[in-house]
């Protein structure tokens, strides 16, 4: 199964760029495009647990082509963070629950190298991310 455009376009955008300076710049530019969540999106219900920062992840179910489909949206409040939530919602966002509940979000970030520079708190919160993403998918599967 492969990932989705908006991912892929992500991906290619960051085999361009060696520098990591240039990675975390774009880390930033991504999470900046996010749309915020609303007050009441940022329950105790949403917030993800195990990460530093604050992060909220709010999905959203619809039933397509027979499969339960579900939709993310998602904050941080530290701007790195941000950024890969928004990476994490080009990935996830949009596809059916079994296919979210297969898809090995942390394989893919280190066949790119993105979680060789974040610090082990940041990796820890990434892993916290794609836990909660991937136990909602294979709960609706």
């Amino acid at each position: 199964m492969s990932e989705p455009a908006a991912f892929q376009d992500i991906a290619e955008n960051l085999s361009f760029l060696d520098d990591w300076e240039d990675r975390y710049r774009y880390l930033i530019e991504l999470g900046q495009a996010l749309p915020k969540l609303s007050d009441a999106e940022k329950s105790d219900e949403n917030r993800v647990h195990g990460c530093v920062s604050q992060v909220w992840l709010s999905a959203e179910t619809e039933a397509q082509d027979g499969q339960t489909v579900l939709r993310y949206r998602g904050e941080s409040d530290a701007m790195i963070v941000q950024g890969l939530v928004a990476i994490l919602l080009a990935l996830y966002s949009g596809r059916p629950a079994g296919d979210i509940a297969d898809t090995d979000a942390i394989a893919i970030f280190d066949k790119l190298g993105l979680r060789e520079h974040l610090t082990a708190q940041r990796s820890n919160g990434l892993v916290a991310m794609v836990n909660r993403i991937r136990s909602e998918g294979a709960a609706l599967r």
